[in-house]
């Protein structure tokens, strides 16, 4: 699954009282690696920036002035975006703002044009029920480093969410299950009518690469590690 983590900055908190998007910034992931095609642009909006939004964001309309309006690099947007997976923290925010900018040139909406949208607010929210759950509280959880984010950045912001999003999602995708044997399992057979039991034997870097995984969970849940607490339980 191609998926692309996506956030926007804004004149204000809402379109429907004619809040533009003033930036836009995507990094790519493929199979759970970033790719390090980014999708990053400046915007004309048009009209004058909300105060507030701009202590967020530090974007101002004269820096803006000379910039693409949408319009502009819409075309080059939805063909960047289409057919993956977005990945959006507060997914309905910026969904809503880019339904609007695509609704404004007659375009379709994300839903025609992307797979799907992970929000990783409700993610969060699932695996940290009553906690503070924003961008920066995340980064701190997982060991990000957010540092460099004195001020709000569509794509600074996506970077550090890629990185919050697998640190969240690590170990989803060994749920998926290859039944084929690997070349180098060998095979007992047991005795009796039946047909000849496949054993499958873990390797000596399978072995190292489960002990490392187990490791990172208990780093992770702070020492409550299950797979380690049973191993170490007397036989």
């Amino acid at each position: 699954m191609r998926q692309i983590v996506l956030d926007t900055e804004t004149t204000g908190l809402d379109f429907r009282l004619g809040d533009r998007v003033i930036e836009i910034g995507c990094v790519e992931m493929s199979a759970r690696k970033l790719t390090r095609r980014h999708f990053h642009r400046y915007l004309n909006p048009q009209r004058p920036i909300d105060a507030g939004a701009q202590a967020v964001h530090g974007l101002t309309s004269e820096f803006l002035a000379d910039k693409p309006k949408f319009a502009e690099i819409a075309a080059e947007f939805v063909d960047y975006i289409r057919d993956a997976e977005l990945v959006i923290h507060n997914a309905a925010f910026d969904v809503g703002f880019l339904n609007n900018e695509l609704g404004l040139l007659g375009l379709e909406p994300l839903d025609k044009i992307c797979a799907g949208v992970i929000d990783t607010l409700k993610v969060a929210r699932d695996l940290r029920p009553g906690r503070k759950n924003s961008l920066d509280a995340l980064c701190s959880e997982y060991g990000i480093d957010n540092s460099g984010r004195q001020l709000h950045g569509a794509l600074l912001d996506a970077e550090l969410l890629a990185e919050v999003y697998l640190a969240m999602t690590r170990g989803q995708e060994s749920l998926m299950m290859d039944l084929s044997p690997p070349p180098h399992a060998g095979s007992v057979a047991l005795a009796g009518d039946r047909p000849a039991l496949r054993v499958l034997c873990a390797t000596a870097d399978e072995l190292a690469e489960h002990a490392r995984v187990l490791k990172e969970i208990a780093a992770e849940s702070k020492g409550n590690c299950l797979w380690l607490a049973k191993d170490a339980m007397p036989a």
